[in-house]
């Protein structure tokens, strides 16, 4: 038993391991691209672009300095160094980031981190937008200046006093301010639900959107009590916390803060509501929950005929997935493709994105990011496959495509080097054309029903944007005439937005969507007379993920329309036919003034306020032209943090006296690229210090790390004997202490290359040698007192172990709360291992995933043999031998847990001696395991989850494990009995839950019978490990 309690230590020790530094399954950050970085440093920033983003990026830097001196009047606060701000070209290259560990959402737009406080954000190809997410990040950027500041007045700073809600609605009140229909509809949307929330809703409950609610609260704080109230409830809330702050800061409790903003959304609101169309009333609801669409459904563009309509949505919960239906039932006809299955491309684009139809109606094109850029992908419908992917060399990131109605064809918006313009794709020659050139925003292309003209969406024109002042214009329609090239602007309201233009099967009209009077609604524009017409008047709007996503799409031959409407906090879409699309006539004129439904209350005049006059005067702290002279990026590693040194003490117990402590440091380079990490240990005496060196680059495709360590284990009992004391020769009471040491020095080297996202080789090589020192302490007990003795016991030679493995990973699976749920993984490697043993290990690992919500069926199998090797006799150490009892381990059977055997459980093996058949069976230089498990989401969200309670997800989980151990010369025999003496497999069956314990661990308790156990029957186990 004492040497299956060493090995088992042993096997714990992978955690520190080298090939333990490359995780065994998961997803991965591709580099596929190498930049040439170079630094600019301005009076308060020093950032980092490469030489494709220099135009966007000097145009960066002054909006960078003018949103410095605006935040720093808010904050009164100056920041005491320069802050870095990293910006790539488009959102493809800001996915591969480094800076940010983990994987960035669909939706990411900007990203402020605490260690360095850097500022990271792609360019999004309008220069409004750019502004608003960098003005967004430079107030995180304030937050976590003054939070780590350590001055007396805030030392007690704690961030995590901070509710999200007021960290991330400050940063869109004082970078957008109250002039905001996209809010606006959010909040309508709620008051005619009368679901408003109270701050402690906002704070606790997690189905309210805090970017949204937080802005509107904020706003109505700084209209009501001053902008400078803002920042302070900031400053005083991470000391004294949100709620005291309110109440110190505004005079009023929480509670009545939430009362007053409450009726002042629906006092502002519900009157304007009064004679406009309820969402659900918009037209023929088509895609939606109660039908057979999801929750969210995104960007439709019907076929040219009308019949069907292609579309995003998350019907499947985990991914956004482009889908076909039925444009007259809504059913779903088929899932054209998803990332979390096709392993050509790694997402979908979708937030300010479309697909386009071929004029014949067979195939559908979509943006796909794969590669490091995005791409376009032809799907052929009679064919069901992906026909086509084409990447358009020099373009980083595509948005909205337009098939041409000769079907040669396709345009697009692309951005290069963080400025859009507009595309065309010969489909033929893979030919691009470059139709503008520019630093004004092209969106949205839609052709004409001739195929000469193309509609699109800019920022250019009177009243646009003036790029020597950065002032921006309001988004608005344009026509290029592709003969002559010439732009032609449609100004069809003098304020809002007017985007997503689509053609009127004869040509004659164009569509559109407007907030020009504070709702998003569906227009027509009569082309000869420049007459407008209100085709929609609801209560919410028009809308996609943001104010700028496609929203709306026009059969190019029937004429239907289709549209997506937020609505109870969802994205619904529907449908009007051509008759219905004449609309009503809109008097010129009629948007002068506030557009009171897109301002969040309290109504003020548009320069009232410290925020609102800012974002109103463009000149306020704009620099003039800076004199910048661009530096090479020098890759040179910084300390990020210092792990918090840790020191205790012990006296008595198994290992006597002791002193122990700790110290890690951790460093990387401002990209992210290179990462050290350096830590020692101290856990008792001399021998007891280790330490350990981690070295990762990043920075390539190709991703390498080296690894160097010496560590010490101390495993030790003690118990009460009688001995004879040499010094004496006295018989007497003596405790024995018997301290156990295992030396753990490693060193080598890891590379892995991914593919994609999805998969990756891995290839390690290295040095392993295991050493071990047995001292007894001894103490005589006299009665006045005791004699301690030490002495150095025999134990092993040391084993060492040179060794080369390869593996290749695939994971297409998405994590439930506490398990994967849905998709796939696999991994299979192998070893050679040459030293005190020689054996070639194999590992092979299939795991699947069956969705049938809100229930998962997995079953996986899992195969660890150790080819080559020599069976050890019971009392040596084995690295060859595999063993199916350790919990919380690959190829662990629940149910057979060592540490749960019973001193009775002891049938005598028939093939190896001095072991029990309960323990042998369990033990090979090969193993197999298979398992089966129905898992239920219990507690979790209301859309994933039997009950709604996200403060302890729970998973409950119906299991069968079945395990099968052997070596060369001791194979089992393949029959079900439930008690003898003979290797047979071992089979499992019981009821298992799991809980996630505060997004940091994942408990698993099982209640379980073992059928190769018949005396131990059912009994309970535990294991710190996430579902297979």
């Amino acid at each position: 038993m004492r040497a299956f309690r060493i090995a088992g230590l042993l096997l714990l020790l992978t955690s520190w391991s080298l090939s333990a530094w490359a995780q065994y399954f998961g997803r991965n950050k591709v580099q596929y691209e190498s930049f040439n970085w170079r630094v600019l440093r301005t009076p308060h920033f020093e950032i980092y672009y490469y030489p494709e983003e220099e135009v966007a990026v000097r145009d960066a830097a002054r909006m960078a300095e003018r949103w410095y001196q605006r935040h720093s009047r808010t904050f009164l606060h100056e920041f005491g160094e320069r802050k870095p701000i990293i910006f790539y070209a488009d959102d493809a290259d800001f996915h591969q980031t480094n800076a940010i560990s983990g994987e960035l959402g669909e939706g990411t737009g900007g990203v402020t981190e605490a260690l360095k406080e850097r500022v990271i954000m792609p360019f999004t190809g309008i220069y409004r937008e750019n502004d608003h997410v960098l003005g967004h990040e430079l107030v995180h950027s304030f937050q976590y200046d003054i939070a780590l500041n350590r001055s007396d007045s805030l030392a007690r700073f704690n961030l995590a006093l901070l509710p999200l809600w007021l960290v991330e609605g400050m940063a869109e009140y004082l970078s957008l301010g109250r002039n905001d229909p996209h809010t606006a509809m959010w909040l309508r949307d709620a008051a005619l639900r009368d679901d408003l929330p109270t701050i402690r809703q906002l704070t606790r409950d997690l189905r309210y959107f805090p970017y949204r609610y937080g802005q509107a609260y904020l706003a109505y704080i700084g209209g009501k009590y001053g902008d400078q109230a803002v920042t302070e409830l900031y400053k005083l809330g991470g000391i004294v916390g949100v709620d005291t702050a309110i109440a110190i800061t505004l005079g009023i409790t929480p509670d009545s803060l939430s009362r007053e903003w409450i009726q002042a959304v629906k006092h502002t609101y519900l009157p304007l509501l009064k004679d406009r169309t309820p969402p659900e009333q918009a037209g023929r609801k088509v895609l939606a929950p109660d039908l057979d669409a999801g929750e969210i459904n995104l960007a439709p563009a019907l076929s040219p005929d009308g019949r069907y309509v292609a579309f995003l949505s998350e019907r499947d919960l985990f991914t956004i997935d482009l889908f076909v239906a039925d444009a007259e039932t809504g059913k779903v006809l088929r899932r054209l493709s998803s990332s979390a299955s096709n392993p050509h491309f790694d997402a979908i684009r979708f937030i300010n994105s479309s697909g386009s139809w071929s004029p014949d109606g067979q195939r559908f094109a979509f943006i796909t990011f794969a590669r490091g850029n995005n791409e376009i992908a032809i799907w052929n419908l009679r064919k069901s496959e992906l026909e086509r992917r084409i990447a358009v060399k020099g373009v980083g990131a595509i948005h909205n495509l337009a098939w041409s109605p000769d079907g040669r064809t396709i345009a697009f918006s692309g951005l290069s080097g963080g400025i859009s313009d507009l595309y065309l794709l010969d489909l033929e020659t893979n030919q691009v054309r470059k139709l503008t050139d520019d630093r004004y925003a092209d969106l949205q292309p839609a052709w004409s029903p001739d195929g000469r003209t193309i509609a699109f969406v800019s920022d250019r024109g009177p009243d646009g944007t003036d790029f020597e002042i950065l002032r921006y214009g309001h988004e608005r329609l344009a026509l290029l005439d592709l003969e002559t090239g010439k732009v032609r602007v449609l100004r069809p309201f003098r304020n809002g937005q007017q985007i997503n233009p689509q053609f009127s099967p004869d040509g004659r009209s164009l569509y559109f969507i407007s907030n020009h009077d504070g709702f998003k609604d569906i227009y027509r524009m009569d082309l000869t007379t420049g007459a407008v017409y209100r085709i929609t008047r609801l209560q919410t709007g028009v809308s996609g993920i943001t104010s700028i996503s496609p929203a709306m799409s026009v059969a190019a031959q029937n004429g239907r329309m289709m549209f997506s409407v937020f609505t109870d906090n969802k994205y619904l879409v529907f449908s009007l036919e051509p008759d219905q699309l004449q609309g009503e006539p809109v008097e010129p004129g009629s948007d002068t003034g506030i557009a009171s439904a897109g301002v969040l209350p309290p109504l003020q005049p548009p320069t009232q306020g410290l925020v609102s006059s800012y974002l109103n005067d463009p000149l306020t702290g704009l620099p003039d032209e800076l004199a910048l002279r661009p530096q090479p990026y020098r890759r040179k590693l910084q300390l990020d943090y210092v792990a918090p040194p840790s020191f205790g003490a012990s006296v008595g117990g198994p290992f006597g006296t002791m002193i122990a402590g700790g110290v890690a440091f951790f460093f990387s380079d401002m990209l992210g690229d290179q990462q050290l990490a350096v830590a020692a240990q101290a856990n008792g005496t001399f021998k007891d210090i280790g330490g350990q060196v981690l070295y990762i680059n990043q920075g390539r495709r190709l991703n390498y790390g080296a690894l160097a360590s010496h560590i010490p284990l101390l495993y030790g009992y003690a118990y009460l004997d009688v001995c004879t004391d040499p010094a004496t020769g006295l018989q007497v009471y003596c405790y024995i202490q018997l301290l156990q040491r295992i030396y753990i020095d490693e060193a080598g080297v890891l590379g892995y290359y991914p593919l994609n996202t999805t998969q990756r080789f891995e290839l390690m090589v290295g040095f392993q040698r295991y050493g071990f020192d047995y001292d007894a302490e001894i103490y005589y007990l006299y009665g006045a007192g005791y004699r301690r003795s030490t002495q150095n016991l025999p134990a092993p030679d040391p084993i060492y172990f040179f060794q080369a493995s390869g593996a290749f990973v695939g994971d297409f699976s998405f994590f439930g709360f506490t398990s994967p749920v849905r998709g796939s993984r696999y991994r299979l490697q192998v070893t050679p291992l040459i030293g005190t043993e020689r054996f070639v290990q194999v590992l092979v690992d299939g795991r699947k995933y069956f969705f049938f919500r809100p229930l998962t069926f997995a079953v996986r199998l899992t195969h660890v043999g150790n080819y080559g090797a020599q069976p050890q006799g019971s009392d040596r150490l084995s690295f060859a031998q595999e063993y199916l009892g350790y919990g919380s381990t690959l190829t662990f059977v629940r149910g057979y847990g060592f540490y749960s055997l019973e001193p009775d459980e002891c049938t005598p093996s028939t093939s190896t001696p001095n072991l029990c058949a309960e323990v042998a069976r369990l033990v090979g230089t090969h193993v197999a395991v298979a398992s089966a498990e129905l898992r239920i989401p219990l507690f979790g969200t209301e859309r994933f989850g039997l009950f709604n309670f996200p403060y302890l997800p729970t998973e409950l989980s119906l299991f069968a494990d079945a395990g099968v151990a052997w070596s060369k010369g001791d194979l089992p025999k393949w029959k079900f009995v439930r008690h003898t003496g003979d290797r047979v497999p071992v089979f499992s069956t019981g009821i298992s839950t799991r809980f996630n314990i505060l997004g940091a661990m994942v408990l698993e308790l099982f209640y379980v019978y073992p059928f190769q156990r018949p005396y131990k029957g059912w009994h309970l186990g535990a294991q710190l490990v996430p579902g297979w």
